[in-house]
């Protein structure tokens, strides 16, 4: 009898020690489990936080070289300015030619445009021709014509001192019934941007979309058109400068034409007005000039090759009488463009 207790006590006992180290196990497992989420965790964050360092440091790199392309541009406009009669491959083209340079690091990819191969939005009137050539753009990018004739009297409205409405146009009495409302500016524009503040202009045709580019890279309000007290009494577009969707859009020059004219310019920078008379004939000169201005706008696209794509920055400069370097407009980081030729 005294064994069988014996025997029943060893039995409670050895069940209650292996339900202790059952627990203790248990507990274990629980602890290396949270000590490996743990370990994971910190190298994830780690090997996170690295990573986003070597790609702040690549961007910076990146935008420093850019710099460095748009001060080559800039370096490049005074070398042109001062050589006009050298041989033509000395000198970059100001017509969004793409060049490329390298710098320690990476390398840059840079594109000069005059500004007076855009059309400039506070030039444009009812006088000369420049509405008919901003109309021609806007359809020729698709735009339908009522709502082309929109932009154009709005546009108009926008800049005159009055509140007389044109036919297609807005004052601001239609503004301040906007949702959110603002007056007309009744001034010039500052900016081409300032346009989407306009009656009947859209951000896909001001800026495009992934089917098709947007009109901006075409405008400007940087000639010298734009000076009020100063523009010249006919508007012409420099076609050694012009895009060529800004060129189909003068009146009388066909897509054709336009296509014949930028064939041309590749093989030779057109040095008088006369070079293109081929093409267009020597009567049809009245929207169409080769001399330059004093205003240019850069692109530089830097990259150290790691990645693709690269920082972009994009800059509007304007030279004074006495070589004293403006910047009128500055963006940074700017959208990337596809290099196309032009």
């Amino acid at each position: 009898m005294e064994q069988y207790k014996f025997h029943n006590k060893f039995k409670d006992v050895s069940g209650y020690i292996s339900s202790r180290d059952g627990i203790a196990l248990m507990m274990v497992l629980w602890i290396l489990t949270i000590l490996m989420v743990i370990a994971f965790s910190f190298s994830y964050s780690s090997r996170t936080e690295t990573y986003s360092t070597l790609s702040f440091k690549d961007g910076a790199v990146e935008k420093f070289i850019a710099e460095a392309g748009i001060e080559r541009g800039i370096a490049e406009i005074f070398y042109r300015r001062q050589n006009k009669d050298i041989e033509e491959s000395d000198v970059w083209k100001i017509d969004n030619t793409p060049y490329s340079g390298s710098i320690k690091g990476g390398n840059y990819t840079v594109m000069i445009m005059d500004e007076t191969g855009k059309i400039d939005i506070n030039a444009v009137d009812g006088i000369r021709r420049t509405h008919l050539i901003l109309k021609n753009l806007l359809m020729n990018s698709g735009v339908k014509e009522e709502d082309a004739d929109t932009i154009i009297d709005s546009i108009l409205d926008w800049r005159d001192p009055d509140d007389l409405y044109r036919l297609h146009g807005a004052e601001s009495d239609y503004y301040m019934s906007l949702p959110v409302p603002y007056k007309a500016k009744n001034a010039d524009f500052d900016t081409v941007e300032e346009l989407i503040l306009v009656k009947g202009m859209t951000r896909e045709i001001l800026y495009g979309n992934s089917e098709k580019k947007g009109i901006i890279d075409f405008l400007t309000v940087n000639t010298p058109f734009s000076a009020k007290k100063r523009r010249p009494k006919n508007y012409v577009i420099n076609v050694k400068a012009a895009p060529r969707d800004v060129i189909a859009a003068i009146p009388e020059i066909t897509g054709m034409m336009a296509d014949e004219i930028i064939s041309l310019r590749k093989s030779a920078e057109l040095k008088n007005i006369s070079d293109i008379y081929g093409i267009i004939g020597a009567t049809n000169t009245i929207d169409v000039g080769i001399s330059e201005g004093n205003t240019y706008s850069i692109e530089s696209i830097g990259s150290t090759g790691k990645k693709n794509g690269g920082y972009g920055i994009r800059a509007t400069i304007k030279i004074g009488d006495d070589n004293k370097i403006t910047r009128v407009y500055y963006k940074s980081p700017a959208g990337i463009r596809q290099w196309q030729e032009q």
